[in-house]
């Protein structure tokens, strides 16, 4: 007994030498020297992956193991979510339900491997994700949201006016703003919780006032107005008497006609649409990760691969440019000392609003190749909100004003407030940038300038509406906007060599409102392979690459 004894112990080293060397991941009880009796035995790595996903079922020819296969997979199922709640300490716990808390996060169990990967968990981010769940609740569809707690407290997804308005020139915009107004009309339903309450965006139902100075903005407000009412939108043409005669408050000596929006518009919380989300999501079982996006993996293996159009065509080989192609992304956890980490992933969105184009960048857009030199020109622009009161201005008789000069003002709920403001320009935008290259931090931030309302807009509103003469300011802050410098539209679609980095990005003011429809189209671009709802592929990056511009006439805040 002691010599076979003694065989077996050596035969286990010898085998145990051998797994090292060779890496085989099969069954074998003579594992540890220490404990070579063990009975456990190692799992081939298709037992972690998606079995129904990757095709491990199975076949046709064996119908009988297919049956078996069906029957006992709900409980395999069962017994996978025990084994993961029961070692899970931060489910047990409770999840991330609140955006600021850093120190509550899953650091130890973040993803190896995900379906779709989201950057940005404001407004746009989180329609996607919400989208994508509500197609597929499955859970082995994972999905996944990058955030930053640092930067929530300056975007429009929680410092946005919140306006919703149909009027657009450009038809796909009109759909989208069509799509958005339903979806705000009945989004108690839709985010609703189980039997919670459904949630509140305190929707204040105000209609949008475009100016036009000159005939060639009234011939523009036409064409317009005819797109707009053949997509079903309500919308009053008015010319000069008819604007005197419905708002005798205020000033049109300089106008030659106007639009005035007559259902589906007016203003809502963001930051109460952004909460309804993201708890929805959550119950749907989208993750939220907190940290910074550091860049994206690829098959390269650190060779060097030429892309398409770097080399003559003949010189490039598929091989080689499948090894180049995103496969991942590489986070830092928003914790002290924590280092980068690789995640796995099919898709990948940039929904990181104003910091869309340093995400781009940051993953080899506008650098080398022919198709990857074309950057996405987005940059981060700074727009100051005014909170006035004005005990003059008729109440309920004010509209959100859209003037031809360059100022907004809407009203802030029902009462004598409003938030009134600038659009941003192009020199506000590089200033934006310049204090962006130099890093400036949150606490560091240049201050609130009150001369701004004083000398730039007040004028201009007093202007167009006299009781605003007694108007005082109550309160302002800062919000960050993400401006597309090529024409101001859109940029949504996959990129022009990575087909699974798609780009969500570019909405300026409008973006809180286009959120929710263009999270619907996404969802429809991955499942459907196609737009259903609405045709996005005016706004791609090609427009870019080929110098057509797609400008729209209406501006919204």
């Amino acid at each position: 007994f002691f010599v076979n004894f003694k065989k077996i112990f050596f035969q286990a080293k010898i085998m145990k030498n051998i797994n090292l060397i060779f890496r085989f991941q099969q069954p074998n009880i003579y594992i540890n020297s220490s404990r070579f009796l063990s009975l456990t035995q190692l799992k081939q790595w298709q037992k972690y992956e998606n079995e129904r996903y990757f095709g491990y079922e199975p076949s046709a020819e064996e119908p009988w193991k297919r049956i078996k296969h069906g029957l006992s997979y709900d409980l395999r199922r069962a017994a996978r979510r025990y084994r993961e709640a029961k070692y899970d300490a931060f489910r047990r716990k409770y999840p991330i339900n609140y955006m600021f808390k850093k120190d509550v996060q899953d650091y130890e169990l973040l993803p190896m491997h995900v379906e779709f990967f989201i950057i940005g968990g404001g407004l746009t981010g989180s329609s996607i994700a919400f989208w994508i769940k509500q197609f597929c609740r499955d859970e082995n569809i994972t999905v996944s949201v990058l955030e930053n707690t640092d930067n929530f407290t300056k975007t429009r997804s929680m410092l946005g006016s919140g306006v919703v308005s149909q009027q657009f020139s450009i038809p796909e915009m009109v759909d989208l703003a069509n799509f958005s107004a339903e979806f705000f009309r009945h989004a108690g339903e839709h985010l609703r919780i189980l039997d919670n309450d459904p949630p509140d965006l305190h929707f204040l139902p105000v209609g949008v006032m475009h100016l036009a100075r000159t005939q060639e903005e009234a011939d523009a407000f036409k064409e317009a107005w005819k797109i707009q009412v053949d997509r079903g939108v309500h919308v009053a043409l008015l010319n000069k008497e008819e604007l005197k005669a419905k708002f005798p408050f205020m000033r049109f000596d300089d106008v030659v006609m106007g639009t005035l929006g007559l259902e589906n518009e007016g203003v809502f919380d963001t930051w109460q649409l952004l909460s309804a989300l993201r708890e929805k999501n959550i119950s749907l079982g989208v993750r939220y990760l907190k940290g910074d996006f550091e860049g994206v993996t690829s098959y390269n293996q650190g060779r060097e691969v030429p892309l398409h159009g770097a080399v003559p065509v003949e010189e490039v080989s598929a091989d080689l440019l499948n090894m180049h192609k995103i496969n991942g992304v590489v986070i830092r956890p928003q914790m002290s000392g924590a280092s980068p980490r690789p995640i796995n992933c099919y898709k990948i969105f940039n929904a990181a609003g104003p910091w869309a184009g340093e995400i781009a960048k940051k993953a080899g857009v506008g650098f080398k190749g022919e198709m990857m030199r074309i950057p996405l020109p987005i940059v981060c622009t700074r727009r100051t909100n005014f909170v006035v009161h004005a005990p003059e201005v008729p109440p309920l008789s004010m509209p959100i004003l859209m003037d031809s000069s360059g100022i907004f003002c809407r009203p802030d709920a029902v009462g004598h407030n409003y938030i009134c403001g600038r659009e941003p320009t192009k020199s506000d935008a590089a200033k934006t940038l310049k204090e962006e290259n130099q890093q400036i931090k949150p606490s560091d931030e240049p201050s609130i300038d009150y001369n701004e309302f004083y000398e730039q807009v007040w004028p201009l509103l007093v202007e167009r509406v006299p009781s605003f003469r007694t108007a005082k300011v109550i309160n302002a802050w800062h919000s960050y906007e993400d401006v597309n410098m090529f024409d101001e539209a859109p940029i949504i679609g996959e990129h022009l060599v990575h087909e699974n980095f798609i780009q969500v990005c570019g909405l300026g003011g409008y973006g809180p409102q286009m959120s929710i429809a263009i999270g619907k189209a996404m969802s429809e671009r991955l499942y459907d392979r196609a737009y259903v709802t609405v045709n996005l592929r005016k706004f791609d990056m090609r427009r870019i690459m080929h110098g057509s511009r797609c400008k729209e006439l209406f501006r919204c805040v």
